[in-house]
């Protein structure tokens, strides 16, 4: 820790609203590969499809058989890693801040809520793989992807039984991966967008953990965040765009390295507000 940290300590003394925004870093310690890595890539036949021909609307409007396949081998992959400590250091900020605390993640392997995180207070602005709505949207609710759905070995294909078990339990339409897709906009029914801005305004101090900057909701969020004069921490490997925000506002702060090794330390000085920082 070093003497940068002292408007991050004050803000937990003095009872400030704290916000932590999550990317696919903190994950990655989990064992489970970036979106965009080599095991985002799908091959059906001869055509070898990228995670941005995939990961849309228009996809998986023309070929629901093709994607589907794609997501279920990546919640297979999601259901069998498990949190990190990482993912436990945020569950001890949630418990010792209560209502000061939101985490906004733009994971969607629900590792977050497993370690121990409140669905109250974790917004999956990207979406859950562990859950489908109907593709049709005749009712708003969400399930669970049904017991009996194959695991496709990686660039397999759906089973028999899986299209039926994979319909809208009411309209019989194509239930689809509650995911927020390449060619689609974030809302707040489904994605927490409103609610995600409102905490920017609310916090005090922003805890950015293992994200790239590549989406427009996180980048809002640290951006409103700046503005209002909010203390940052980006904790990252490499220099992001967070990073580049955090070293230009003076209660900015960037721990290079990665959240397994620096987020359980932050999280003790934060609740123990030690004089060591």
């Amino acid at each position: 820790m070093n003497e940068n940290l002292r408007p991050a300590l004050d803000t937990i003394r003095n009872g400030g609203r704290v916000a932590v925004l999550t990317g696919a870093g903190i994950s990655a310690e989990s064992g489970i590969p970036t979106f965009r890595g080599q095991d985002g890539y799908w091959t059906v036949g001869s055509r070898e499809y990228h995670p941005q021909e995939l990961a849309t609307w228009a996809m998986f409007s023309r070929h629901p058989e093709r994607v589907w396949p794609w997501y279920l081998y990546r919640r297979s992959i999601c259901a069998n890693a498990q949190p990190n400590v990482g993912h436990d250091a945020l569950v001890r900020l949630e418990k010792h801040l209560r209502d000061r605390f939101t985490l906004i993640t733009q994971n969607v392997d629900g590792l977050h809520i497993r370690a121990g995180n409140s669905l109250e207070r974790t917004y999956e602005i990207h979406g859950n793989l562990h859950r489908r709505r109907c593709a049709e949207s005749c009712c708003p609710e969400q399930w669970a992807i049904p017991e009996g759905v194959s695991t496709p070995k990686r660039n397999g294909t759906l089973a028999n039984d899986d299209p039926a078990l994979l319909r809208c339990p009411r309209c019989d339409a194509w239930t689809r991966p509650h995911v927020l897709w390449f060619d689609e906009c974030y809302d707040e029914e489904k994605y927490r967008y409103e609610s995600s801005l409102n905490v920017a305004v609310q916090a005090d101090l922003l805890i950015v953990v293992g994200t790239s900057g590549a989406t427009n909701l996180p980048m809002q969020v640290g951006a409103i965040a700046a503005r209002r004069g909010a203390a940052i921490i980006d904790i990252n490997p490499t220099e992001n765009p967070f990073s580049q925000l955090a070293q230009r506002i003076p209660s900015g702060v960037v721990l290079t390295g990665s959240a397994g090794t620096i987020l359980p330390t932050l999280v003790d000085h934060l609740i123990h507000g030690s004089d060591d920082a």
